[in-house]
């Protein structure tokens, strides 16, 4: 792969993956309501969400998705409900932020395996990665090369930049976490992280009819 391929590869990802999307306000929602170090899980699941898509796309499902109408309404569907329902769930949510310290919560697995499935469900459901993956990721790989260390560069990179940005929204809601020692602030803030996520939502549902 040509190094100018790969860095312009670099420039369009970080772009679409700084850009503020579902992804990314979870992340900074997480990083509020249980710290940079429990947070990680909701990283950690959105990028692998990514990977996977990166490899239908590389098998040839990513250009089905891309063809069939029906396939990709029903992939934005199911993405868009859950997107309703996370919204629903934060709006109505009026918990204060989650302690960070190592002595709390004695049930720090089973949550950190829930952090991790909203973040996979979300990034796996994502309509922009899904677009990208099955109509922009192909075009970067050379036919002419050989394509597996074209993938494996690719696929990495993402993954890299990917979690370092999504890292910087989670620190983001880490450091505001002070502010929301007051209820009516709490209330503020669910209120709209989950209106964000159900007009997300309705968006997509709206438009896959």
């Amino acid at each position: 792969m040509e190094l100018s391929t790969w860095l312009a590869f670099i420039g369009v990802i970080s772009l679409l993956i700084a850009s503020p999307g579902p992804s990314a306000i979870l992340c900074l929602s997480h990083g509020v309501k249980f710290g940079k170090k429990r947070a990680i899980a909701t990283i950690l699941g959105g990028s692998f969400a990514s990977l996977i898509l990166m490899g239908l796309s590389a098998i040839g499902l990513g250009a089905i998705l891309a063809t069939s109408e029906l396939a990709f309404t029903i992939v934005k569907v199911l993405g868009a409900g859950y997107l309703i329902y996370l919204g629903i769930h934060a709006f109505f949510d009026t918990s204060s932020p989650v302690q960070t310290d190592d002595k709390v919560a004695t049930t720090a697995k089973e949550n950190n395996a829930h952090l991790f499935q909203k973040g996979f469900i979300i990034g796996i459901s994502n309509p922009k990665d899904l677009l990208f993956f099955a109509a922009l990721f192909p075009s970067f790989i050379s036919l002419t090369q050989p394509q597996t260390m074209q993938f494996v560069t690719l696929a990495s990179s993402w993954f890299v930049i990917d979690c370092l940005i999504m890292f910087f929204y989670v620190s983001l809601g880490s450091k505001i976490t002070p502010l929301f020692t007051r209820q009516s602030v709490i209330k503020l803030f669910n209120r709209t992280v989950g209106g964000f996520f159900i007009a997300v939502g309705g968006t997509l549902l709206v438009s896959s009819k």
